[in-house]
């Protein structure tokens, strides 16, 4: 079993930041009806709901409600799923304009992600496993969680893991530089080299990591990443 989502103690959020989003005040019952939605067992309810939230830019302008988006990051439903991370993500990027979202929500943000364990981190790998699109936000969620590198290895490292999974694992390491992973890199590639050497000393033999090969160019580029000045 994977560990508990951490809850971090902090002050008790706003709802919104009223002297940073001009005529929000009007929107709470919509932004409270969503949120309740949010929580239902039906799913296209729980999407309707996310999208409503996104279409208002609530998770940009209030605490609580990115709070709860990043409780839902091991949401069951991937799509919906993916939308939240989508949404997060854009609440640590600067809007159209080149504005950033208010200070409070996005250092509100970076207190639950700097908690995120295996558990969260492997959902995030299942987002940008199926949709490559969202390789990058994924990237800048886990860029707010300075020891995820440590679960990243831990998943890559695990065989029982889908590959894919694991492939997800090195890009992000590579793409977010996590640099004291170097070492772990480098003994993987190491050993998935003699595995590969040995398949094709040994050509009669089944391949049964033949899948796992496809693993090692990943490495590899995750690690010339790491190395580049």
């Amino acid at each position: 079993m994977y560990p508990d989502f951490p809850q971090p103690i902090s002050p008790q959020p706003q709802l919104f930041l009223l002297e940073e989003s001009f005529g929000t005040i009007e929107l709470f019952p919509a932004v409270w009806s969503a949120l309740e939605d949010l929580t239902k067992a039906d799913a296209e309810l729980r999407l309707n709901a996310l999208e409503q939230l996104i279409e208002l830019d609530a998770p940009r302008f209030s605490p609580v409600v990115s709070y709860i988006l990043v409780t839902k990051i091991t949401e069951s439903i991937l799509e919906l799923r993916a939308r939240i991370v989508e949404a997060l993500a854009k609440v640590l990027a600067p809007d159209e304009n080149g504005f950033p979202a208010p200070e409070d929500v996005r250092n509100s943000l970076h207190l639950y992600l700097s908690g995120f364990r295996t558990r969260q981190i492997y959902a995030l790998l299942q987002v940008s496993a199926e949709f490559n699109s969202l390789e990058d936000p994924v990237s800048r969620l886990l860029n707010a969680c300075p020891f995820a590198g440590n679960h990243l290895i831990e998943i890559l490292n695990d065989s029982k893991t889908p590959v894919g999974i694991r492939m997800q694992a090195a890009v992000m390491i590579g793409k977010v530089g996590y640099i004291y992973t170097l070492p772990a890199l480098e003994k993987l590639a190491g050993r998935l080299e003699v595995r590969m050497s040995g398949q094709k000393a040994m050509d009669f033999a089944p391949r049964k990591n033949s899948k796992e090969s496809s693993l090692l160019p990943v490495v590899n580029e995750a690690i010339r990443m790491l190395r580049a000045p």
